[in-house]
C-alpha cells in the first residue's frame, strides 16, 4: 500500500495524464489499479475527480475545465457513441468529455474493481459500460 504522498503523486499524474492526453484510459486504470485505487468519480461540472481507496480514504484532484455545458436530456446512445470512438482511437479524452457532456452526462464513476464505468445524467439516468473483455 502506498503512503499518502506517493498515492497523491499517482492520482495527480493520472489526472494530468488524462487532461494532457498523454495517457489512455487503459494506462490510467492500470496505474490506479497498481496503486490500490478501488474507484473514482469524475464530476464534469465541478472539474474534479475523487479517488476512493478500499480502506475508506479518498482524495479529490482538480482537473482541466472542459468547455461546454451538459445537455439537459440524457442520451445513452450519445454516450455509447463517444465511448466507442475513444476506444477506437478516433477521439482523445477532452473530445470524449465534450461528447458525453453533449449527450447529457454530468458525471461518471469508474469502478476498477467492478471493471465498468457508469455515466449519469442530470435526472439520474445512467449508462453502464463494461471494460472491454469484462463481459
Amino acid at each position: 500500500m502506498l503512503n499518502d504522498t506517493d498515492l497523491e503523486t499517482v492520482l495527480q499524474d493520472c489526472t494530468r495524464g488524462s487532461d494532457e492526453e498523454r495517457m489512455t484510459f487503459p494506462q490510467v486504470v492500470g496505474k490506479l489499479m497498481a496503486a490500490g485505487v478501488e474507484r473514482y468519480r469524475a464530476d464534469l461540472l465541478r472539474h474534479e475527480k475523487t479517488y476512493y481507496m478500499p480502506d475508506g480514504r479518498s482524495q479529490v484532484v482538480s482537473n482541466a475545465v472542459i468547455d461546454g455545458t451538459p445537455a439537459m436530456d440524457f442520451s445513452a446512445a450519445g454516450v455509447d457513441s463517444a465511448v466507442r470512438d475513444i476506444q477506437a482511437g478516433k477521439i482523445a479524452y477532452r473530445d470524449f468529455c465534450r461528447r458525453v457532456m453533449a449527450a447529457g452526462c454530468v458525471d461518471y464513476i469508474v469502478s476498477i474493481s467492478g471493471r465498468r464505468a457508469v455515466y449519469f445524467g442530470r435526472s439520474g439516468e445512467s449508462h453502464v459500460e463494461m471494460f472491454p473483455g469484462a463481459r
